[in-house]
């Protein structure tokens, strides 16, 4: 036989023994009742629950203390913004430190300063939202009237990136990234356990599937399961709550396949430290869930205390959250998640680094 035959053979060998694995192991995990439960239905039950609670009123109208005239204000909503005229700036901040207002306007010329409240992170953020808001729709209103240019009325005012969100907007995105990172997290974590457990990988050297065969196909069952993951949230947001998808929606899945390989390194590694079913499982939880408070997938990180904020910089699960929702829910294109997308690949690479070189697969 020659050269090329038998690198052929060995090829259509690996090939067919890398479709066989895929298949049982996907049919395992298709007959494994708990990793449906935690992969895809209980992210998906907190994102029920917490889009029906969120969104199953109304959201209170926002107090706002007008320094002076404040002649923005004369067309907000009553339903929105409930407005407080008060003669000098000191008794606007007076009000907002007393917990009395969410915030204070003093318009000065075209410039609208806004001054949320300190006192009530939540309310001063969606206060702020809304009053950016509002300043956006009289500057269309003029310019829509007159010939473009500059808009009349400018903010100084950091802007707060939840306070003009409906709940699904960050509750699908923020989520999904959950879902995703307990996917990874529990599913490498778990099956390692067992693998070690069980002496599997060294039993595989003694068939024709290597050991990297194995694993590529264990990583592509987990692939095929996060974009399953996508197609049911996204659905299930859009049909069931109103999110409107943007034509950039489809980009989710790269980013959520990216995600699934960070993950995946940091369940490696639980896997390899943990001796125990329940080790494992305890670990992952010890990640997974202060990693989703901490990174904005249960409200937004704006209404978060600032030291939260600072932690969220090290969890790839901000990364993927912020990545998801300026794709599927702002519209932005792909080269404004950048940031993210390197972070996420770096964090991948360098957790899966760390774990190849000190894993044993066959540790008791």
């Amino acid at each position: 036989m020659t050269a090329t035959a038998e690198l052929k053979a060995r090829t259509g060998t690996r090939g067919r023994a890398y479709l066989s694995l895929f298949k049982a192991l996907g049919r395992g995990w298709i007959r494994d009742r708990s990793q449906i439960f935690f992969t895809i239905l209980l992210p998906l039950m907190f994102m029920v629950l917490l889009a029906s609670v969120f969104g199953s009123g109304d959201t209170a109208a926002s107090r706002v203390v007008a320094v002076g005239d404040a002649a923005v204000l004369d067309g907000a909503d009553p339903d929105e913004l409930t407005v407080t005229r008060v003669a000098d700036l000191d008794a606007a901040l007076a009000m907002l430190r007393e917990g009395d207002a969410d915030a204070a306007v003093l318009q000065d010329g075209d410039t609208v300063r806004i001054y949320p409240s300190a006192t009530n992170s939540t309310g001063g953020a969606i206060a702020e939202g809304r009053l950016t808001s509002l300043v956006d729709d009289v500057n269309v209103e003029v310019l829509s009237a007159a010939a473009p240019g500059e808009p009349v009325l400018a903010t100084e005012v950091e802007e707060a990136d939840g306070g003009t969100l409906q709940p699904i907007q960050y509750l699908a995105p923020g989520i999904l990234a959950w879902g995703v990172a307990i996917s990874g997290v529990f599913g490498a974590a778990g099956t390692i356990v067992d693998w070690k457990r069980d002496k599997l990988l060294r039993r595989l050297r003694l068939t024709p599937a290597s050991v990297k065969t194995f694993l590529g196909a264990k990583v592509s069952v987990n692939l095929v399961v996060a974009i399953g993951q996508t197609a049911v949230f996204l659905a299930v947001a859009a049909l069931g709550f109103g999110l409107r998808l943007s034509a950039w929606t489809w980009f989710a899945v790269p980013l959520v396949l990216l995600g699934t390989f960070a993950f995946l390194a940091i369940g490696v590694v639980i896997g390899g430290i943990a001796q125990t079913s329940p080790a494992a499982a305890g670990l992952s939880n010890l990640v997974t869930m202060p990693m989703a408070f901490v990174s904005g997938a249960f409200y937004p990180l704006a209404l978060s205390p600032q030291w939260v904020q600072w932690i969220s910089y090290a969890s790839p699960m901000r990364y993927l959250n912020e990545a998801l929702q300026s794709v599927v829910v702002y519209g932005e294109p792909p080269t404004a998640v950048l940031p993210q997308i390197g972070f996420l690949a770096a964090f991948a690479a360098l957790v899966a680094l760390v774990s190849w070189k000190t894993f044993k697969f066959d540790e008791l």
